[in-house]
């Protein structure tokens, strides 16, 4: 099965950036290839299961059906009905997610498809960059300076993501990033208050299951590795043994492909259950102290600075 994918970091807000692009009858407004728009049987283009059919600039006629439209995730999928292009089995994704540092927004379109033994890689090039990227590079040029006027409205209006989400751009390729965070006893090199850190009984520090022991300032952690994939560029953990008062903490990074830039967008959460006491302490402590410190020493590492504000 064939994928393409592009991604994009837009300077706006993920609510200026969805109201946009969640439209399933809205291409024309942003995308420059599609020529108009209307959605089947008159019904409402947030109405799962509706068609919209659209022109390209060559007449082409496309008929795509909406799968998913989810605003608690800011994510919508389609598949072909009429395909624009000769592959079958053809669905798309678009997903928005959130930077906590600054108001921006990573876009990531991507799709899967089967292409005839004859085409192989054709399309995965012309719908990643001709189709994807071209159509993110001008959602980003339709969304510059715009803001988000509801500041009183949850940002996440679903299930929360995490009791923590810290998500921040790194400024090094997702293959450089993710070799730099992927060795699960190596965080003492880009976490400034890391210290002696190693894996208990001579694990392997890609052993789900291991347990990384480690002095954070003067307390001592025991932190065991619960999910890797090298797929999905992410792993999970859990506390077994802090100073902290909380219980049951999981935490999680993944790291996602910025195609545009050829950067990285990194994404870290925790949950844990603690006094609404001490949440008051905890909740900002991992996000700046923990999370936010670690990327932006990822980011010395990488670049020798800070990292250097988005172009739209």
């Amino acid at each position: 099965m064939a994928k393409a994918y592009a991604s994009r970091i837009i300077a706006a807000p993920v609510e200026a950036a969805w109201a946009l692009a969640r439209d399933f009858n809205g291409m024309p407004a942003w995308h420059p290839a599609i020529v108009d728009s209307v959605i089947e049987d008159g019904c409402d283009a947030d109405v799962v299961g509706c068609v919209r059919a659209f022109h390209l600039g060559d007449g082409t006629l496309v008929r795509e059906r909406l799968l998913t439209l989810d605003d608690s995730r800011y994510v919508f999928a389609y598949n072909f009905e009429t395909p624009a292009f000769p592959v079958e089995n053809y669905e798309a994704r678009f997903t928005l997610v959130p930077l906590t540092t600054g108001e921006q927004t990573l876009a990531i379109w991507e799709a899967s498809f089967d292409e005839a033994p004859q085409d192989a890689g054709k399309y995965v090039d012309i719908i990643s960059n001709g189709v994807f990227a071209a159509g993110l590079e001008a959602l980003a040029a339709k969304l510059e300076g715009a803001t988000h006027s509801v500041a009183a409205v949850p940002r996440w209006q679903g299930l929360r993501p995490a009791k923590v989400y810290c998500a921040s751009r790194l400024t090094a390729p997702l293959a450089v990033a993710w070799a730099a965070v992927r060795d699960f006893a190596g965080m003492a090199r880009w976490h400034p208050d890391i210290h002696e850190m190693a894996m208990l009984e001579g694990a392997r520090s890609d052993k789900v299951g291991g347990v990384r022991d480690f002095l954070f300032g003067d307390g001592r952690l025991h932190e065991q590795l619960t999910y890797l994939s090298d797929r999905d560029t992410a792993f999970r953990y859990k506390i077994n043994l802090s100073p902290m008062p909380w219980l049951n903490y999981h935490a999680g990074l993944r790291l996602y492909p910025v195609t545009a830039d050829d950067t990285t967008l990194a994404v870290w959460t925790a949950d844990w259950v603690a006094s609404p006491q001490d949440d008051l302490t905890l909740i900002p402590n991992v996000h700046q102290n923990v999370f936010q410190t670690a990327f932006d020493t990822l980011n010395v590492r990488f670049t020798g600075s800070q990292p250097p504000p988005q172009q739209g």
